[in-house]
């Protein structure tokens, strides 16, 4: 995407356009909101595949490989596409980001709240279809979005302790650190001497906010990347593997299958079976 922020409309014309093309699973080098009034969404992400009617909401980070089919219900669709690039409102991707790592969609209730975001979605594409819109507006109106967003998920019960521990500059900072070297065999002494503090205080932030040891965080971003690329790709395990830094392939089929509890070739055989 070249621009820096989009927002369309999917009706029952355009869901129909896109269940008639083409869509295997694929990530996008943008952040995505999907907010459906009416209609279905079918979801394959966070490496399963999930049909939710309308109202619901769903955000999908940059780089998650997902698979979106906008369904109608009852001959009706009505859905907002949101995409915009990380830099448009960095802190709040990066909140949505911790909250959402691997429940990706709400549903939600069709009351006044949800017509308030369907409101603020109007207002935010009239703007957008100005000759010149001001994106400052729009960065305003956003960050309204996910402020009732956030709030629901509330209402919901969907959030723990890690939602208020989030704004953590030392582990913000360290999953930037970690997106740019994790295919490198770095360990945990290269994060803690990176971000100027002891390996054992690094290790307590990363508990305290997602209940895992830094070696643990580390794994787990070389698995997911290694499900995106057997998804994705017709690469060899053995090349996954070299590309995540793994350098026997014994040894990523081990880690492989006690994260996941199936080996690649046996988790891209069932990934197959569930996206067909």
């Amino acid at each position: 995407m070249n621009e820096i922020f989009k927002i369309f409309k999917i009706g029952v014309t355009e869901s129909e356009r896109i269940s008639q093309q083409d869509n295997d699973p694929h990530h996008h080098d943008f952040e995505e909101l999907l907010i459906g009034k009416y209609g279905q969404l079918e979801h394959f992400i966070d490496f399963k595949s999930q049909v939710m009617n309308a109202p619901f909401v769903s955000f999908i980070t940059q780089g998650k490989v997902h698979r979106a089919k906008p369904l109608a219900k009852n001959k009706q669709c009505d859905i907002w596409g949101i995409r915009f690039k990380s830099e448009f409102i960095a802190d709040t991707v990066f909140q949505l980001y911790t909250t959402y790592h691997d429940k990706a969609n709400i549903c939600l209730k069709a009351d006044e709240c949800f017509e308030r975001l369907n409101t603020i979605c109007e207002i935010i594409y009239q703007e957008y279809l100005q000759p010149d819109p001001d994106l400052s507006v729009i960065r305003q109106l956003l960050s309204s979005l996910f402020t009732i967003i956030e709030s629901e998920r509330k209402k919901l019960n969907l959030n723990n302790d890690e939602s208020k521990k989030i704004k953590s500059t030392t582990f913000k900072n360290f999953l930037i650190l970690l997106n740019e070297h994790y295919k490198e065999a770095k360990d945990v002494n290269f994060y803690a001497e990176q971000l100027s503090m002891t390996i054992r205080n690094l290790n307590l932030i990363c508990q305290e906010i997602l209940h895992q040891s830094v070696s643990e965080i580390i794994e787990t971003r070389k698995l997911t990347e290694a499900k995106n690329l057997l998804i994705t790709t017709h690469k060899t395990i053995a090349e996954i593997g070299y590309e995540l830094g793994f350098n026997e392939k014994t040894y990523f089929t081990h880690a492989f299958k006690k994260k996941s509890g199936l080996t690649p070739s046996e988790y891209r055989k069932e990934m197959a079976k569930i996206i067909s």
